[in-house]
Formats: C-alpha cells, structure tokens, sequence
C-alpha cells in the first residue's frame, strides 16, 4: 500500500474582530501566530501546507496562499476554498485553525495514524467533543459544500457521528480569539 499523501488547510481568513488587528501575524515565540501553525503542519508532515487567508495578508515562504476575498462570508467559504486548491495527487487534507498556535504536531499525527478508518473524517476528540484538526478523505471533500457561514465543518461532526472517527487527543489548544488569549498562552 503506498503512504498517502495528505494535505494541510489552514483556515486563517477571519477578521480578527476581538482580536482588534490581524490575530494571523500576531507574534507567539518568536513567529507568527499563522507561522507557528504552519511549522506545526510541516512538523507533522503535511504537504503542502495551504493556508487562506484574506486579502493582504502576507503567508510564511514555505506555505501556498489561497486568498479569500469575502471572509465575511465566513469559515465555510474558507473551507471551501482551501478543499479546492489540494492537489489532485493528495489523499486528503488536514483542517488547522490558523488561531491556534499551540497545536502540538503529535495531535495531527494521532489524527493521521486513524485515517485508514472506514469513516471518511477523523477528527481529534477531547472528552467526546470533536474539534479540528480534522482529516477528510479526497473523497468527503463535497461534504464541505453543507458547511455554512461561521461554522466549518461543526455541524457535520455532531450531526453525522456515523461518518466521523473520533481520537481522544487529551487536550485541544485553545483558540487565541483576544489579545488576553494570546497573553495567557504566553505565561
């Protein structure tokens, strides 16, 4: 059997409205927070590293940027578009939150050590409540077109566990959605 060949999809697109400024070049150990996460999929051997973002945004070197030029339109339109610009030799892609800087590479890898399930998504789980980093199968990427406004892939996760694998990772990073988030993680 030949190794799959996973993508990364780093929804990053948002407006940062509680964050006051873009959170995605906000600086957390010495990079950005859009660069922590993009390392983190590197680390974890995701290739290539996808990220969208909006309009103006400049991405690490190493990262292939999609741009969103309607995030308003929300996480879903995000999705969407990041699914589009896999390529067609990758397997599937890995979903990150691009404000979520603390995510250890080992959570992506236990994603990906469960991705030979019958189920098409895998997602990382804690305490039975999935979360991204989410892995789709090639195969469910149409799954993304039921996905609106702010939510992602959410709502497919709890509404169709039948479809989802769910790994216990411990505990989920959180997301730095205000400066004090950001500060906090810094402690």
């Amino acid at each position: 059997m030949r190794h799959m060949e996973i993508a990364a999809v780093i929804l990053a697109a948002g407006a940062s409205s509680r964050f006051g400024s873009p959170k995605q070049v906000a600086r957390i150990g010495g990079r950005t927070m859009l660069g922590a996460v993009a390392a983190t999929a590197h680390d974890a051997g995701l290739r290539p590293v996808i990220a969208v973002v909006p309009p103006g945004l400049a991405v690490p070197a190493d990262v292939v940027p999609v741009l969103n030029d309607a995030p308003t339109a929300g996480l879903s339109r995000s999705l969407r578009l990041g699914l589009a610009a896999v390529p067609p030799e990758c397997d599937g892609a890995v979903i990150l939150l691009g404000d979520q800087p603390t995510l250890s590479p080992d959570t992506i890898r236990a994603v990906l050590a469960a991705a030979g399930a019958e189920r098409p998504l895998v997602a990382a789980s804690e305490g039975g409540r999935a979360a991204p980093p989410v892995l789709l199968r090639r195969d469910a990427f149409e799954l993304a077109d039921d996905a609106v406004g702010d939510e992602g892939l959410r709502a497919i996760l709890t509404g169709r566990p039948e479809i989802v694998t769910r790994v216990e990772v411990g505990t989920l990073p959180p997301d730095v959605d205000t400066p004090a988030d950001l500060a906090a993680l810094e402690r």
